[in-house]
């Protein structure tokens, strides 16, 4: 029996782990169906859905600034996050996002995530939003998320 040439290995080993790279697990996807209903509880205004994919303790971000001046990285109110979700506004809080990376490992996930932000149909900004989420007893939850906050150089 004739030996496979090297080619035909890395040939035959990197179309299968394509083939796994490509196909979500089953984890990935509940970690983005966590992700999703923030942003969709936001959509809605409703703040007790929001909270219900948060963690305890968990803690919020801003890193950005205004043009010109050195960025700055600000703690975020959970609190008065939630309040403002809750709170009625004239326009849908309208984060659309795109998963672009989700790596796992055992009960810690975190994902990359670009972004346009609309007040309503107007674009506000954009940036890249990253989660760091925990699997606890009942699922994924949000513990961390950061973001970039911009006007230009959107997608």
């Amino acid at each position: 029996m004739k030996k496979p040439t090297p080619f035909l290995l890395l040939a035959s080993l990197f179309s299968g782990t394509t083939a796994l790279a490509q196909k979500p697990s089953a984890e990935a996807n509940a970690v983005k169906q966590t992700v999703t209903a923030f942003f969709d509880g936001m959509r809605r205004g409703d703040s007790t859905a929001v909270r219900r994919t948060l963690a305890p303790a968990a803690v919020f971000h801003a890193f950005g600034g205004q043009p010109g001046q050195p960025p700055t990285l600000q703690i975020e109110s959970i609190s008065g996050f939630l309040k403002a979700v809750g709170s009625p506004h004239p326009e849908i809080w309208d984060e659309r996002v795109q998963f672009e990376r989700v790596l796992i490992d055992a009960n810690l996930a975190s994902v990359w995530a670009p972004y346009e932000f609309y007040l309503g149909s107007k674009f506000s900004h954009c940036g890249y939003d990253s989660f760091q989420l925990v699997k606890l007893a009942d699922g994924w939850k949000i513990a961390h998320i950061i973001d970039t906050r911009r006007k230009e150089k959107c997608r």
